[in-house]
């Protein structure tokens, strides 16, 4: 099972794992994987504090993901306040004030007067090189990651100079050529059924095109994935590995409120949807009165990235903060594989069903070829 990508990261298993806790993070690693921690919600300074833990807690290689879109509302503005007043002049009072109808419709309860929701995250490259420049000062985190387009060419340059690799997620067979091309080491092709930000091509017609549009740079194989039987699909088609995500939100070392867990637990593969209404791109979710609303003719369009989260922003937070009360209208990012998430398991359970279940399923391929 030792792939190409095990010998440069010094990783035991081809098991990357995208999660916003740092708990899981270091779990991951500690059991074999790279644990890849989303630093978009966070500020530079949060960052430090993040990964100064996750170095406490592991002496492994980690990663970091970033989100810097290809397109973006604000696009080419560099000064962060500036970009901030910016966007916050462009956004509609129709839609601040049909968000803050929907949680009052629902009784979300109103944030403390001393908690200040988040606003302008790390969606642009403004606000995510801050983060890259915080990373880039701790030496085991080995991989920067960007889950929204092809890098600019001076944040791969800077990483390159720092002697990490750089990874990029992608929908399609072209966008992936485009990472190849601007010097990306790893291309991650991400089928619909992922959760978060994904395309429409589902995982097992993208994977073999990726892999052989960017052969020989490394794929990882991600969307949907969420057990060793898959994993060794992904191996077979010629991944180096792959990319997991909604896998980790059930885990117990989560730190993911017991009402939006228990969300989880009690969906089905057919409850998620692809929507731009917490986001402003399509990004996949559970489906609650939250998407539907959005989706209606007679209420306000989503805006596109950033805006739409700087409208959006205090119902994430509230909704983590009261998530036994703002189900109906919270953001419950997650993929189809959700319909196999029914019980929390430790990371490093996880880890190693992945690995047997691959192993074994591997076993059941070759003793069919032996026998043909």
């Amino acid at each position: 099972m030792r792939t190409e990508l095990c010998d440069r990261f010094d990783i035991e298993f081809p098991i990357f794992a995208f999660t916003h806790c740092r708990d899981v993070v270091a779990a991951v690693s500690n059991a074999g994987g790279l644990g890849v921690l989303g630093a978009v919600g966070f500020t530079a300074e949060q960052l430090e504090v993040e990964l100064q833990w996750i170095d406490e807690h592991t002496d492994k290689p980690y990663g970091v993901d970033v989100v810097i879109p290809g397109k973006y509302e604000g696009m080419g503005e560099m000064d962060a306040e500036k970009l901030q007043q910016d966007l916050e002049a462009m956004i509609p009072e129709e839609h601040r004030q049909f968000a803050a109808k929907l949680l009052a419709d629902h009784g979300v309860p109103e944030l403390p007067d001393d908690v200040e929701p988040p606003s302008l995250l790390g969606w642009t490259l403004a606000t995510a090189t801050p983060l890259i420049e915080v990373a880039m000062q701790h030496e085991r985190v080995r991989l920067i990651a960007n889950a929204l387009g092809t890098p600019p060419p001076e944040v791969i340059k800077e990483i390159h100079d720092h002697g990490r690799l750089v990874a990029a997620l992608c929908g399609s067979a072209a966008q992936a050529s485009r990472h190849q091309a601007a010097g990306v080491d790893i291309v991650i092709a991400q089928g619909t059924e992922g959760g978060g930000h994904t395309g429409e091509i589902g995982s097992m017609v993208l994977w073999p095109e990726v892999i052989d549009a960017v052969s020989p740079t490394p794929v990882l194989a991600a969307g949907g994935i969420g057990t060793g039987r898959q994993m060794a699909a992904a191996l077979a088609m010629g991944a180096q590995g792959v990319w997991t995500g909604s896998l980790w939100l059930t885990v117990e070392e989560a730190d993911v409120p017991p009402a939006q867990m228990q969300a989880y637990f009690d969906a089905t593969s057919k409850d998620t949807v692809r929507s731009r209404s917490f986001t402003g791109k399509p990004c996949r979710m559970l489906r609650n009165d939250w998407t539907e609303a959005w989706e209606r003719e007679d209420t306000p369009d989503p805006l596109g990235m950033p805006l739409q989260f700087m409208v959006t922003g205090d119902a994430v937070a509230r909704h983590h903060r009261y998530a036994d009360k703002a189900q109906a209208v919270g953001f419950n990012p997650v993929g189809q594989i959700v319909g196999r998430m029914n019980k929390p398991r430790k990371v490093k359970d996880v880890i190693f069903e992945l690995v047997e279940e691959c192993i074994e399923a591997s076993e059941r391929l070759t003793n069919l070829m032996a026998n043909a």
